[in-house]
C-alpha cells in the first residue's frame, strides 16, 4: 500500500497557501525560527477576507496595511490580485521569515514591520487606503487594543477597514462597539472550495 503524499499547498482565489509540509516552510522551521503568538500556520479567517474582497473589490486599495498578519496571506493576495503596495505588521517578528517565503511562492514582495496594535499611530495609519486583519481578537485583553486601533484608523482617514473572524465572543464585543461608534457592518460570510471557512467580517467604509 502506497502512502499518499502530504498536501504542501492549496490554491484559493488565485493565491497559493502553503501548508506546514511545504519545503519552504520546513526550511524556515529547520533554521530555528518559531513564532510565539499563534503565527505558526495559516488561519482560515484570512480566506473569509480574501473571498469577501474578491467579491467586493474595494475602490481604494493602492496602499494596504495587514495588521496581525501572521503568514500574511491576506496582504499577499492584495499585492497579487489588487496590485497593492502592502505593509504586513505583526507583534512577533518571527513570523516574517514564513511570510517572505509565502510571498515568494506567490511572486510578490511586501514590506514588514514589527508593531503591536497600540503602537500604530494615527500618523502612521494615515498612509494607508485600506486596513485588513484576520483572527486578531482572540483574547479578552485584545478587545480594547483592537478597538482603539480601529478608532485611530477611522480618525486617520483609512477608507476601508475589514477584520475577519470565526465569530469569537471577543471579536463580537469589539465589532459591536464599532457598529455603535462607526456605523460598521457585521457581515456573515462563508467560503467554499479548497479552503472552507465560516465566520463574519467587520467592515467600515470610511471613504
Amino acid at each position: 500500500m502506497t502512502r499518499s503524499r502530504p498536501v504542501v499547498a492549496r490554491t484559493f482565489r488565485g493565491v497559493s497557501i502553503p501548508t506546514s509540509s511545504h519545503p519552504a516552510i520546513r526550511k524556515v522551521r529547520r533554521q530555528g525560527t518559531v513564532p510565539s503568538i499563534h503565527g505558526n500556520k495559516f488561519w482560515k479567517s484570512s480566506a473569509l477576507l480574501i473571498d469577501y474582497l474578491k467579491k467586493h473589490p474595494p475602490a481604494h486599495c493602492k496602499r494596504v496595511i495587514d495588521v496581525g498578519c501572521g503568514w500574511g496571506i491576506g496582504g499577499i493576495w492584495c499585492a497579487k490580485k489588487l496590485g497593492a503596495k502592502v505593509t504586513s505588521v505583526d507583534a512577533d517578528p518571527d513570523v516574517f521569515p514564513y511570510l517572505h517565503e509565502v510571498a515568494a511562492i506567490n511572486g510578490v514582495e511586501v514590506k514588514t514591520q514589527a508593531r503591536r496594535f497600540e503602537q500604530l499611530t494615527v500618523k502612521q495609519l494615515s498612509k494607508y487606503d485600506m486596513l485588513i486583519a484576520a483572527d486578531i481578537c482572540f483574547w479578552d485583553e485584545l478587545v480594547k487594543p483592537v478597538s482603539n486601533m480601529v478608532n485611530r484608523a477611522v480618525k486617520a482617514g483609512v477608507k476601508h477597514i475589514y477584520i475577519a473572524d470565526p465569530e469569537r465572543s471577543t471579536f463580537l464585543e469589539m465589532a459591536e462597539g464599532c457598529v455603535e461608534r462607526h456605523c460598521a457592518d457585521l457581515i456573515e460570510w462563508r467560503t467554499r472550495g479548497n479552503v472552507e471557512a465560516r465566520g463574519a467580517i467587520m467592515a467600515i467604509e470610511n471613504a
